[in-house]
């Protein structure tokens, strides 16, 4: 497990004012810095530290983002809600959506929500993996999720065939990541991964037009050929077009997650490229790196056990983070691979500095069954799922 580095006396007492001044008001009460040891060697300039006070509103936190319309939004897995809070965290409004477990926002600022729809298979009814478009926008200029209604249903596996067949009741979507032209990427994972079979794989990254159009599943080109089998058991997804790219376009590039227990690398950046002979997906080649400049790698062999989500920030400091539900941490990288965070400007080393922290428990750094997390203004919101509460984080360096 990761556990946070303990801090040097003199920069214990100047990190503690800077968050005096930096987390009263607008974030909340000032931070307490009680909970970290003062340290005896060499002090940590970097790590990320809570932001007070913790969020307990809700009993089953199991998904959070933060939206193109400034807006956080969580889902409350025991009460099947989605509920919008503004920057404080101060609760805005609540839809309740069947069975929905995690969600997303386009450009339109439609949520994409995946929950659950019933349906008659082989005479049964049973629930049914599904993706609901929400229209949040009222009459004229009004907008929010009082407004909410579902306009579209994509209940698998009818975006791509009529009838059910097989185990298609036993198939899950996952996650979704949002296009800057508003398509969307779906995780799907289920137990016929047969390449071969109609409509792909069970486990596939699947491609949709923004009206839910199904497109295709992502067929990755290797060394070794083209593969439509090549994501196994895929959890987490982020493109690279994240808030606040407001009007920005990007590319079809993504990292994803896997928690397939015989896939040694499983966080992977898959790049979208494009040439006068076509387009194709390929996986981003990220070597080890040398470790006088960093001591980890996003793509370390066995680096992670359960990663069940990962996003791309979109402000330009262009960090992956990671989260790992089983070693209950938060892991840091930079958009090449490299964990850890350049060092300040005046530091005394070059090498990049571990910010990645966690650990099983309930203290303020320490998660239990986290499972997703969100990224607004240089602040971290992570779903802590076992604890039932919303924890927050800045980085040292970012504060003012």
């Amino acid at each position: 497990m990761i556990q946070i580095d303990k801090l040097h006396k003199n920069y214990f007492w100047s990190l503690g004012l800077l968050l005096i001044v930096g987390c009263d008001g607008f974030f909340g009460k000032k931070t307490d810095l009680d909970f970290i040891d003062i340290p005896e060697y060499l002090p940590r300039e970097v790590a990320y530290v809570p932001v007070e006070p913790v969020i307990k509103k809700y009993q089953n936190p199991i998904d959070i983002i933060a939206g193109f319309d400034e807006l956080i939004y969580v889902v409350d897995g025991a009460s099947e809600e989605i509920i919008s809070l503004d920057e404080s965290g101060r609760e805005l409004g609540r839809f309740q959506l069947n069975g929905v477990k995690s969600i997303a926002q386009n450009r339109k600022l439609d949520l994409l929500a995946i929950g659950s729809s019933q349906r008659i298979v082989g005479g049964v009814t049973k629930d049914i993996t599904c993706i609901y478009r929400i229209d949040m926008h009222g009459n004229g200029n009004e907008f929010g999720i009082e407004y909410a209604r579902v306009v579209d249903t994509i209940a698998h596996p009818l975006y791509f065939k009529s009838t059910f067949s097989g185990s298609d009741d036993k198939v899950e979507f996952n996650k979704i990541a949002v296009l800057e032209d508003n398509r969307f990427y779906v995780t799907r994972s289920g137990i016929d991964n047969n390449p071969q079979k109609f409509g792909g794989p069970d486990d596939a990254v699947l491609l949709f037009e923004e009206d839910g159009t199904y497109i295709t599943p992502v067929v990755v080109n290797t060394p070794n050929g083209f593969f439509r089998n090549f994501f196994k058991s895929p959890m987490g997804i982020s493109s690279f077009i994240q808030p606040p790219q407001i009007s920005a376009g990007g590319p079809d590039h993504f990292v994803f997650t896997s928690l397939s227990e015989n896939t040694s690398i499983k966080v992977q950046v898959i790049d979208y490229i494009e040439t006068d002979f076509g387009a194709s997906y390929e996986p981003r080649i990220l070597f080890e790196t040398d470790t006088t400049i960093s001591d980890g790698s996003l793509t370390s062999p066995d680096k992670f056990l359960k990663p069940v989500s990962t996003i791309i920030t979109g402000d330009g400091t262009n960090y992956i983070f990671v989260l790992d539900q089983m070693k209950d941490s938060l892991y840091q990288f930079t958009v090449t691979g490299l964990e850890g965070i350049k060092p300040p400007v005046g530091s005394a080393t070059s090498k990049y500095q571990m910010a990645s922290f966690g650990g099983s428990g309930d203290g303020l750094t320490q998660f239990n069954s986290p499972t997703s997390i969100a990224y607004k203004n240089r602040i971290l919101w992570v779903c802590d799922t076992g604890n039932g509460r919303i924890l927050r984080f800045k980085l040292t360096t970012d504060f003012q």
